[in-house]
């Protein structure tokens, strides 16, 4: 059996205290495998980033402990550190230096001797090695995350954290760096821990998923594991005046209904059979939302903790943010 390349013990963060204390990692516990891309599944805010903070040893754990390629991140963390790489959701290129100077520069702040043919076949890996000495200002979005990756492998770490890293990403450059992550998984023989809110992500990379709310994990498994837990089709309904509960009860098939104000989450064994029931009891025009989720990732979060993952999140997008970061150093 595979040794675990992560494992998480009880681990708890806590910030400031007294009345003032947030909690943003609570009692948390992880096996992560050696060799798999695992991933964090949440919506901003969750604690994803904070528990990566902590398993690098960026940020001091409240309770708890950690082991990372073998070492306990809180008494041997330069022996953790030595062993991890990191893709950020943000930039971490200097955009006035070259590909290979980049490179040049990580290998410093690590003190890496001999790294330089090691550069040379990530830059011909990720099909940079044409743009090698030209200023990463002119590269796309997918040629930055490229070399971005290409920094975390640099030291040849054995465990990846990339923390929301298509974050702001248009389609088709996300699903390029899809590819990218598995290729990466297979051909370098390390583990990726990924953090994201997008669904279909976690469902398409992941090997297995914990699903974290309010620095809480809620649930974990594979993505059919957790489909699993959902029995039959979730009906969100909004009506116009509040609804007695004891109509839904009436309705055959019903095996939940939770209310939130005039809004509904209704878990029915058979939407087809449930529906033509709802509209005999309720008239239409007092039907103002109405929606069905068949068994999925987004069903089981929904399931958890009664709403959907991007609820009320703000719309993040990196090209507006290198522009930013290239202002601001003007």
């Amino acid at each position: 059996m595979a040794e675990d390349a992560i494992v998480v013990d009880h681990l708890s963060k806590t910030y400031g205290s007294g009345d003032r204390a947030i909690r943003a990692l609570v009692d948390v516990d992880l096996s992560i495998r050696s060799g798999t891309v695992f991933g964090l599944l949440g919506p901003n805010g969750a604690g994803k980033t904070t528990l990566i903070k902590a398993l690098t040893g960026i940020t001091e754990i409240t309770a708890g402990d950690a082991r990372v390629a073998g070492y306990n991140i809180r008494t041997q963390p330069m022996e953790a550190k030595a062993r991890i790489g990191w893709v950020a959701a943000e930039v971490i290129l200097d955009d006035d230096f070259t590909a290979r100077e980049n490179l040049w520069l990580q290998a410093k702040l690590q003190s890496l001797k001999g790294w330089e043919s090691r550069a040379d076949d990530l830059l011909a890996y990720f099909s940079l090695a044409d743009r090698a000495d030209d200023k990463v200002s002119h590269f796309s979005t997918g040629m930055r995350k490229k070399l971005e990756i290409a920094l975390a492998l640099l030291h040849q770490p054995r465990v990846i954290f990339m923390d929301e890293p298509t974050m702001g990403l248009d389609v088709s450059t996300r699903r390029m760096l899809w590819d990218i992550v598995t290729q990466v998984r297979k051909e370098f023989d390390v583990t990726v821990l990924l953090t994201t809110h997008y669904i279909e992500e976690a469902d398409a990379l992941c090997e297995r998923i914990a699903i974290i709310d309010h620095g809480r994990i809620l649930a974990e498994g594979t993505p059919s594991e957790l489909k699993a837990r959902v029995s039959g089709d979730i009906v969100q309904l909004e009506t116009a005046e509040a609804v007695d509960p004891t109509l839904f009860a009436s309705i055959a098939g019903v095996q939940e209904a939770r209310p939130q104000g005039n809004d509904w989450m209704i878990r029915v064994g058979s939407s087809e059979a449930f529906l033509p029931q709802l509209f005999r009891r309720i008239q239409s025009d007092q039907i103002r939302k109405i929606s069905v989720e068949k068994p999925s990732l987004e069903t089981v979060f929904l399931d958890i903790t009664g709403r959907r993952i991007g609820d009320d999140e703000p719309i993040r997008d990196v090209r507006r943010f290198y522009a930013q970061m290239q202002r601001a150093r003007r």
